[in-house]
């Protein structure tokens, strides 16, 4: 590869690698942000007031009108289950990265 070459091709991976890690810092942030919220959302769900809250939604004693994917099993369980997955895969990443020896 030529010297004109290489530059280019690595002033590409530059570019590529400073707007991905531009994204994953903002991504992080919102994240991060989020935690709280995650968190209440995980200690609602299954509990005693989730499940007193699910079986009023079933007797039909809540307004028709409310939004209630909280109170739908798959819906929470899911997002809990996305975020697992999330932690495991960023967590090989870093590994990865380290390995790699990559700062």
């Amino acid at each position: 590869m030529k010297q004109i070459e290489r530059i280019e091709q690595m002033e590409q991976c530059l570019d590529e690698s400073a707007e991905a890690i531009l994204a994953l810092s903002k991504a992080m942030e919102q994240y991060e942000a989020i935690q709280p919220s995650l968190k209440k959302l995980s200690d609602y769900y299954g509990s005693t007031r989730w499940m007193k809250d699910f079986e009023d939604d079933e007797a039909g004693k809540l307004p028709a009108e409310l939004k209630r994917g909280v109170l739908s099993e798959d819906a929470v369980y899911d997002l809990l289950t996305e975020h697992h997955e999330l932690m495991l895969r960023m967590s090989r990443a870093v590994t990865k990265s380290i390995d790699n020896k990559l700062l």
